[in-house]
């Protein structure tokens, strides 16, 4: 299994290489008997990893379970995990099977491990070590042979540090790291995982999926996602259920996103504190900004062509290409790539003299675009394709500049 059939089959969305490492390593360790250690923001999606490790591995065809330590009170989590006998404890009326004895030749993924008690923590270390467990209130020991998978959204150095978390069973788990990337360095994968929860909610609840606007994803992908993937899933539905309108624009989609004054927007206030400004201020002031940034980009990359930049111009430019959306890079590549031409001409008596083309930006988009509509014939896709630019970017030229 590669890493595309790996994400087909657990029905993991994304395109990002640090989701792909990650992945990629859990294929590689999954034929050993290594213990792992998925950390990562809750959210994330490590779940999907165990499962990875285990069903490719030979003890697929065994158990395989998952427990939640952090859902399990302290005093029974000894009894679920290693068993008990009758009567070790109020309650106990007959001898129980744990965990690692129903799992013996199979795997066991322990989510939030560092929610376990100290004193399981030894009893865990020993499985670690030696196989052995003895079941509560029983002095026989027992043998088990289970691969452990352990995940957590704990610094466990810091844990460590406390006192809450034993640094030899650490040691021990994270034989084989896997680090899951928190949504916002998924930047990429973040459109993709809306639309994909959009189309199932869609189908769910029988009504066309929400889109979003062009503008509505820029927000989108630069929000904080403190809540990762599962927020986005719960923010995709939401959207789904109440709103009427199928397109999604900037200002619908604000209203879902809570803190929006923490998201980390590729642009300056200009000095004003965001708590001074209401959400919908905010994103027009974003967008109003970005559109500033993308005109003084325009110019210092004609001034670049018409005869060089100084370093701080240079430095503007490598700040503010990487914040356009790929309808502006388009623009601006095409603008790039076929700069204003200058004609010279002579007349008989004087000196060559140079007459140059009007430098207007607009101006010169404006012609090239009913140059390229009228050689076609109107046909914008393939006006379009000679511009070297999208249909959309296309139409939205055509109506700002009034063009029929």
């Amino acid at each position: 299994m590669n890493v595309q059939q790996a994400k087909q089959r657990f029905g993991i969305i994304g395109i990002s290489d640090a989701l792909d490492r990650a992945i990629e390593t859990a294929l590689q360790v999954a034929p050993t008997d290594l213990s792992v250690l998925i950390t990562g923001e809750s959210g994330t999606g490590k779940e999907a990893m165990p499962q990875i490790i285990h069903h490719n591995s030979a003890r697929k065809h065994n158990n395989y379970i998952a427990v939640n330590c952090g859902a399990i009170p302290e005093g029974t989590i000894d009894s679920e995990l290693f068993g008990h006998e009758k009567g070790s404890f109020t309650g106990a009326h007959e001898t129980r099977k744990g965990y690692f004895e129903v799992a013996d030749g199979g795997t066991i993924f322990l989510d939030e491990v560092a929610e376990l008690p100290v004193s399981t923590q030894v009893r865990l270390l020993r499985v670690l070590e030696t196989g052995e467990f003895l079941k509560v209130g029983s002095s026989k020991t027992q043998k088990t042979d289970v691969r452990i998978a352990a995940a957590t959204n704990v610094n466990i150095p810091d844990a460590i540090s406390k006192g809450k978390f034993r640094e030899d069973l650490y040691y021990r788990l994270n034989t084989v790291p896997i680090q899951i990337p928190a949504l916002r360095e998924r930047k990429s994968d973040i459109h993709l995982l809306f639309r994909k929860f959009a189309s199932d909610f869609g189908e769910k609840y029988r009504m066309p999926p929400v889109r979003l606007s062009e503008d509505a994803v820029m927000l989108l992908e630069n929000y904080r996602w403190p809540g990762n993937i599962r927020q986005l899933k719960n923010i995709a539905e939401q959207i789904s259920v109440i709103e009427s309108e199928r397109l999604v624009t900037p200002e619908t989609l604000v209203r879902y996103l809570p803190n929006i004054q923490e998201t980390k927007l590729p642009t300056v206030y200009n000095g004003a504190s965001a708590s001074e400004m209401n959400e919908r201020e905010i994103l027009y002031k974003v967008l109003f900004d970005l559109k500033n940034d993308v005109t003084d980009l325009k110019k210092l990359v004609m001034s670049l062509m018409q005869g060089g930049m100084s370093d701080a111009d240079l430095t503007t430019v490598q700040r503010l290409y990487p914040q356009l959306t790929t309808g502006e890079r388009e623009e601006l590549d095409y603008e790039i790539h076929h700069p204003p031409r200058t004609e010279t001409y002579s007349e008989p008596i004087h000196e060559p003299q140079i007459v140059e083309e009007s430098l207007s930006i607009e101006e010169k988009e404006k012609e090239l675009i009913e140059k390229a509509l009228e050689k076609h014939k109107g046909r914008r896709k393939n006006a379009a394709r000679e511009l070297g630019i999208s249909e959309r970017t296309l139409y939205r030229k055509i109506k700002e500049y009034d063009l029929t």
